[in-house]
C-alpha cells in the first residue's frame, strides 16, 4: 500500500503514477517546452462545482485561472472575487464561451456547465485548439460522447473527463489487486449511491432574472421556458438539460465497476425504477436500479435512491466487488477491504480521508486535486491523462444506457464491440438528441 503521504510527495515531483516521457507528448503536440511554463485555463460554469474547480486549480503552482465564463453575471463576480482571494489576480469574466475560445492565449478550458453543455463545449474547445477537463457525464447522450472522442482525435487535443477515482493511489493499486486475481475471477460487481434530496415542488413559469442570460444557458438544448425550480441545480432532474442521478452520481460507481471488472461494452442493460417519493416536477427517477451483463461472462449493478438517505453497508455510497475466491469492498475513497471466501478479512488498505456522499460539489474534495493536478502534468508532457476522453466515454455510456432501457421500459441488446443498441428503433433515437436551431453540434 501507498501512504497518502507518499502518495501526496510522489505526486508533487512527478504529478502521476503513470509517467509518459515528454518526448512522447512532443511528438504529439502536446508539450510547451518547459514543466514550469504556465498554463492558463478558462473556466466555463463556476456556480458550484466549477467554483471548486477554479480554486482547485488556481491552488495548483503556475496555472492561471485567466477567464470566467458563466451565463449569471453574479456567479461571473462571485468567482473573480474567489480566485483573487488565492491569486491576488482578478480573471476578466465572459459569458459567451464562444468568445472565449477565441482567445489565444488559454491553453485549456474546464467544463463544468450544466450535461447538456459538456459535449459540446468539449467538441467545440477541441476545434479551437484547446485542450479540455470536462466533468462527468461527458455528453448527455451517447452520440455526442462518440462525437467528443473524435474531435478528441481529430483536432489532437488533450481531454480528461472528471473521474477522479482513476487518480486515487490505492484505488489504482485495488485495481490492479483485482486484475491479479486478488479474490480470484472477479465476474460480479455492486454499485449504489444514496441521498436524502428534497421535493424540488411546481415551478412556475416566471421572468427570467436580469442576471441570468437563459438564452446561452439552454444553448444547444431545444427551447424551454423559464421556470422558477430550474436553475441552479434541478436541472439535473429534466431530461432535456440533465441526466438524472444515473448520470449525476451512478457514472463514479459504474466507472469503477467497468475499471475493475475489465470490461468496456455490455451486451445487455435493464433498468426499473421511478419518482415514487414526491409528486413533482422532478422528471427523471428518484429510485433506480440498472442490471448490465457483459461479454466476458460478468454481470453488474447499480442502484440509488435519491431522496431516501438510509445507507447501504452502513455508506452512501461504494462498490462491491464479487470472486469466485473472495469478496472486495470499495467505500468510495481511497482505501478497501479484501475478504476471503469465508468472509474472513484478509487485507485492510485504510486512509483517513473523510468522504461525504452527500455533498453535492466534491464528495471526495481531499483527494481530488490529484485528477486535476494529472491534466496539468499531461499538458505539460510529464504525464499521461488517468481518465482520457475514450474511457470517459464508456463509462458514461452504461448508465445512459441505463436511462435509455428505463425510459423505453425494456431489456436492450447491445452490440458489445461498440455499445449500440441493438435491433430496437425507439431506443435507439435515444442515442441522439435534437437540438435548438443554429446549434447543431459537429466535429
Amino acid at each position: 500500500m501507498i501512504s497518502r503521504r507518499k502518495f501526496i510527495q510522489t505526486t508533487s515531483l512527478a504529478g502521476t503514477c503513470f509517467l509518459l516521457a515528454p518526448e512522447l507528448s512532443k511528438a504529439a503536440g502536446f508539450y510547451k517546452g518547459s514543466p514550469n511554463n504556465k498554463v492558463v485555463l478558462g473556466m466555463m460554469g463556476t456556480n458550484s462545482r466549477g467554483l471548486y474547480l477554479a480554486q482547485s486549480y488556481a491552488r495548483i503552482p503556475n496555472v492561471e485561472i485567466g477567464y470566467i465564463c458563466d451565463v449569471d453575471s453574479k456567479v461571473v463576480d462571485k468567482t473573480i472575487n474567489e480566485i483573487f482571494k488565492i491569486t491576488g489576480k482578478r480573471p476578466k469574466g465572459i459569458t459567451d464561451i464562444r468568445k472565449v475560445l477565441e482567445i489565444k492565449d488559454i491553453d485549456a478550458i474546464v467544463v463544468a456547465a450544466p450535461d447538456h453543455w459538456h459535449a459540446p463545449a468539449t467538441i467545440m474547445a477541441c476545434q479551437a485548439g484547446k485542450h479540455v477537463y470536462v466533468e462527468k457525464p461527458c455528453s448527455h447522450n451517447p452520440q455526442e460522447g462518440e462525437m467528443a472522442v473524435a474531435a478528441s482525435k481529430k483536432y489532437n487535443r488533450l481531454v480528461q473527463m472528471g473521474s477522479q477515482r482513476r487518480s486515487f493511489s490505492n484505488v489504482q493499486a485495488m485495481v490492479k489487486e483485482l486484475h491479479d486475481g486478488v479474490i480470484g475471477r472477479t465476474y460480479y460487481a455492486k454499485g449504489w449511491y444514496t441521498n436524502h434530496r428534497a421535493s424540488i415542488g411546481k415551478g412556475k413559469e416566471v421572468p427570467v432574472p436580469e442576471n441570468l442570460n437563459y438564452e446561452l444557458w439552454q444553448g444547444p438544448a431545444p427551447r424551454k421556458p423559464y421556470h422558477d425550480n430550474l436553475i441552479h441545480y434541478n436541472w439535473h432532474w429534466f431530461w432535456n438539460w440533465g441526466t438524472g442521478e444515473a448520470l449525476n452520481n451512478g457514472t463514479h460507481e459504474l466507472d469503477v465497476i467497468r475499471w475493475g471488472l475489465g470490461v468496456d461494452f455490455p451486451s445487455k442493460v435493464v433498468s426499473t425504477g421511478g419518482r415514487f417519493h414526491f409528486d413533482d416536477d422532478w422528471q427523471t427517477p428518484d429510485t433506480q436500479n440498472i442490471l448490465y451483463n457483459f461479454p466476458n461472462n460478468t454481470a453488474a449493478e447499480w442502484e440509488s435512491r435519491s431522496s431516501n438517505g438510509f445507507n447501504m453497508e452502513n455508506l452512501g455510497r461504494g462498490v462491491i466487488f464479487y470472486g469466485d475466491k473472495g469478496t472486495l469492498f470499495y467505500g468510495s475513497g481511497n482505501g478497501y477491504q479484501v475478504y476471503d471466501g469465508d468472509n474472513k478479512l484478509v487485507k485492510d488498505v485504510k486512509d483517513d480521508t473523510k468522504v461525504d456522499a452527500t455533498n453535492k460539489v466534491s464528495p471526495t474534495e481531499a483527494l481530488d486535486g490529484f485528477h486535476l493536478k494529472n491534466f496539468i502534468d499531461t499538458i505539460r508532457g510529464n504525464a499521461s491523462l488517468n481518465c482520457p476522453i475514450e474511457t470517459g466515454f464508456k463509462s458514461t455510456l452504461l448508465p445512459q444506457l441505463g436511462n435509455i432501457s428505463y425510459r423505453v421500459d425494456r431489456v436492450l441488446h447491445i452490440d458489445p464491440s461498440n455499445g449500440h443498441i441493438l435491433n430496437d428503433p425507439e431506443a435507439t433515437k435515444l442515442w441522439s438528441r435534437e437540438y435548438e436551431k443554429g446549434w447543431e453540434v459537429k466535429v
